[in-house]
Order: structure tokens, then sequence, then C-alpha cells
């Protein structure tokens, strides 16, 4: 996560002559950053600066794809962020951090499905191992102790 909010966390989409406001409500945009990233989806003004505030996709240079809900510059709410590893986190987000319900499935398939709390798996949970095994149990960032492994008879 770190790579991901490092390369925009104090990237702003600046008004420019490519951008007309419609009104009240979201501002529909199209903008690539100077580093190379890009964002297509709805933004809004805050304090004469447009943000990313409402549904859109944001691809990074290196190829990490966020998509869904922004609010005030940062992935909130619902959303699926891909990374070229393989990795992929889908659910709920906020303050730029997986938070809530989600399903984070790592590179070699192996899938956690639960909450998680400022980007750490926390509370009941089940691993799915890449054998297809599945571990339930409490999860507290990297420790999950006294796991149990579900039988299906």
């Amino acid at each position: 996560m770190t790579e991901w909010t490092e390369g925009w966390k104090n990237s702003h989409i600046q008004e420019s002559e490519d951008v007309k406001t419609q009104g009240e409500g979201p501002i529909k945009v199209s903008y690539i950053f100077p580093n190379g990233d890009k964002y297509e989806g709805e933004c809004s003004m805050c304090a004469g600066v447009m943000m990313r505030s409402g549904t859109g996709t944001h691809t990074s240079a290196g190829g990490i794809i966020y998509t869904g809900e922004w609010l005030e510059d940062k992935m909130h709410s619902r959303g699926t962020l891909n990374h070229p590893s393989g990795a992929l986190y889908e659910g709920e987000f906020k303050d730029n951090m997986y938070h809530g319900t989600g399903r984070y499935t790592f590179p070699d398939g192996s899938t956690y499905k639960g909450p998680f709390n400022k980007n750490k798996l926390e509370g009941d949970g089940a691993f799915t191992d890449t054998q297809g095994l599945v571990w339930t149990g409490e999860f507290h960032g990297k420790a999950a102790l006294g796991l149990k492994m579900q039988h299906n008879i």
C-alpha cells in the first residue's frame, strides 16, 4: 500500500481549461498527473482545488489500479485495488486504507476474507490457502493464533 499512497497522496488535480463546471455536483474529468498516473472519474472543488470525489478509476504509472469511491481525494467506501503482482483487494476503504469488510487475494491465489482495520487483518475472518483449505478464527494483524480448519463432511 505504501507505493500506492506515496505516488499520489499529495497530488491534487489543478483546475485547467479542460475542466468545465457543470453546475452543482461532481465534475467528470480525465487527468494525467505529472508522474504519469491517470485518473478518470468524478471530482469536486474544495478550497479552489479539484479533488477526486465520487466514483473514479486511478491508474498509477507503476500499474496499480483503484476503481471505486473517493472522498476528498482519498479512497473511501467501496472499491477494488489491483496490484501488478496479482494481489487484489475488494472491499471497504477509509482514508486510503483497507478498512471495513473486504477480501484480499494474495499473488499466490490464497485469500483472506473478513474485517480490516487501517490496512491490517482484524477480527473474525477466513483464510483460504492455495490447496483450498479454509482456516477460520481471530486475526490480529500478522497474528492468527488458534485458527480452525473447516472440514467438508
